[in-house]
């Protein structure tokens, strides 16, 4: 048993790793947008065309890493956008992809949930450095969160609560596949850290943990009445028109294309992840540390929205790109539920997401006001993709945005 929860531990901090590993530094400085490089908005004359060349880089690819399917977004000007699909989003019946075909986008739906959260602090109802006590410490159980008394809402947000990731639990995995129909009650997801040692003191270390945004979910509906995915819905989806985006709150998701888990998997299942319509297990258990299906050119076209200030106002953007080290890669920070990265192409802000079958990337360049997201109907990277996801997107962006050397 030892070995198992072991397993799952390495397994789920490789994923996490390689999704958001990057090379270069990134300051405190550079995460401001008050002080981003001039911006060069990329022109694209001939659409068609680029989406060809796209395409074919990404068929020699596949032929080379043998991946399922991938999808790619690419959102730049006012608006404007274009999808490219290849391979298939069905391998036993042969179908193939198309950029409509939905995929899980896994921690990329931390994105939502800080940004709903991020307005009720511009509505005053919330405030980024009150003591979590403030909403939660009547609860029974909440003198058992690690560091309880001592965490603040932001530290939830930016990972820097000390709170250990209950996905990593030997008993939560082993639930998760004992009861596929269960709808887990934030309460039960907490429960599985209760009573165990924090990582470190309070807002003194970076651990990453979708048990955070769990408590964030809490403290959003305690203070709204309201539920998360009924609030993302209304503050962010249907206001932004982003309709190929949908909560991942069952095991039937309309549009939803099977992902492929790679052999070995120490969650317990491998390959398709759909059988009969139904998802092997049930996806809601995700809830507030992801819990949405999308497309990549919705993930894209939600990357520009946010980052260049349209959902959020100034003081809170301020507040989201505020990142501290993170420990996925030389110079990485995180910020308020964003990765904030240096690339080739200057500082980018985005985020990488996994669940078991599917792997996705969605970044943002705002030296060229344009973003990119990748999808992939698998999580196998070391056998499938055979690079971490974000190298596809510096594929791509090569592509759009010319050799890094052309594009300063």
């Amino acid at each position: 048993m030892k070995r198992t929860l072991f397993a799952i531990r390495l397994f789920i901090a490789a994923v996490f790793l390689i999704t958001c590993a990057s090379l270069g530094r990134t300051t405190a400085q550079q995460a401001s947008p008050q002080t981003a490089k001039p911006v060069t908005p990329l022109k694209v004359e001939d659409v068609s065309g680029l989406a060809r060349r796209i395409q074919i880089r990404f068929l020699e690819l596949r032929k080379e890493a043998e991946f399922p399917g991938a999808n790619i977004g690419i959102v730049w000007g006012n608006d404007r956008a274009m999808s490219v699909s290849v391979g298939f989003s069905d391998l036993e019946n042969q179908k193939a992809l198309k950029p409509t075909d939905r995929m899980l986008a896994g921690s990329i739906g931390k994105t939502y949930v800080s940004t709903v959260t991020l307005q009720l602090v511009e509505e005053g109802k919330l405030e980024l450095d009150d003591k979590i006590e403030k909403w939660l410490g009547k609860e029974a159980w909440f003198d058992r969160l690690p560091n309880a008394r001592d965490i603040t809402l932001r530290m939830l947000m930016n990972h820097s609560s000390g709170i250990p990731e209950h996905v990593q639990e030997k008993a939560f995995a082993k639930a998760m596949l004992d009861q596929p129909d269960k709808v887990w009650k934030p309460e039960e997801l907490i429960a599985y850290i209760l009573d165990r040692k924090p990582l470190f003191e309070a807002g003194k270390g970076w651990s990453y943990a979708d048990t955070n945004y769990i408590v964030v979910g809490m403290i959003f509906e305690r203070v709204t009445g309201k539920t998360v995915y009924g609030e993302v819905q209304r503050r962010i989806l249907d206001k932004l028109k982003l309709k190929e985006t949908l909560p991942s709150d069952s095991r039937v998701i309309a549009g939803l294309i099977p992902g492929y888990s790679q052999v070995g998997s120490p969650f317990g299942f491998e390959g398709r992840t759909i059988i009969e319509g139904k998802f092997i297990v049930n996806p809601q258990m995700e809830w507030c540390g992801g819990g949405f299906a999308a497309t990549a050119q919705d993930l894209a076209r939600w990357a520009k929205f946010l980052y260049e200030g349209k959902v959020l106002d100034r003081p809170s953007l301020k507040d989201l790109l505020d990142a501290v080290p993170a420990k996925t890669g030389r110079g990485d920070k995180y910020g308020l539920g964003v990765q904030v990265r240096e690339s080739e192409w200057g500082v980018s802000y985005g985020h990488g997401g996994w669940f078991p079958g599917y792997l996705s990337e969605m970044e943002y360049f705002p030296q060229h006001k344009a973003a990119i997201a990748v999808q992939f109907n698998t999580d196998d990277i070391r056998n499938k993709l055979k690079r971490r996801p974000r190298a596809y997107v510096a594929e791509v962006a090569q592509m759009v945005f010319g050799a890094p050397s052309q594009a300063k």
